[in-house]
């Protein structure tokens, strides 16, 4: 018989790898929804950055702040997303939408 695994107990040991911890907030980010997106940071939190306690440490952050912030009712700054993302070894990047033309464009400079 198959020994089976917690969906948790995968999700954790995939989230170790730091190209899929990306991919994984990257996916929740996508949605537009921050209670999503906090929830999949703790999973990365957990998971890569050995949880809350060692993460607070690395990022310079208050863990009770950490925890509220990691919260279903968090609303982070940037500045400690930043903080957060960085201590784990990720990066935040912005790129340009595809096929999006702003609806007001500045005539070039001459």
């Amino acid at each position: 018989m198959r020994k089976t695994i917690k969906y948790t107990d995968y999700l954790k040991e995939s989230l170790r790898d730091s190209n899929e911890a990306a991919e994984y907030l990257n996916a929740a980010l996508e949605t537009g929804d921050l209670p999503l997106f906090t929830l999949a940071l703790k999973d990365v939190v957990d998971a890569l950055g050995g949880g809350v306690t060692q993460t607070s440490h690395r990022s310079h952050l208050n863990r009770e702040s950490l925890y509220r912030m990691l919260s279903k009712k968090g609303n982070p700054r940037l500045t400690s997303l930043h903080s957060v993302i960085d201590s784990l070894g990720l990066e935040i990047h912005i790129t340009a939408k595809k096929g999006f033309t702003p609806s007001h464009q500045h005539s070039p400079m001459l």
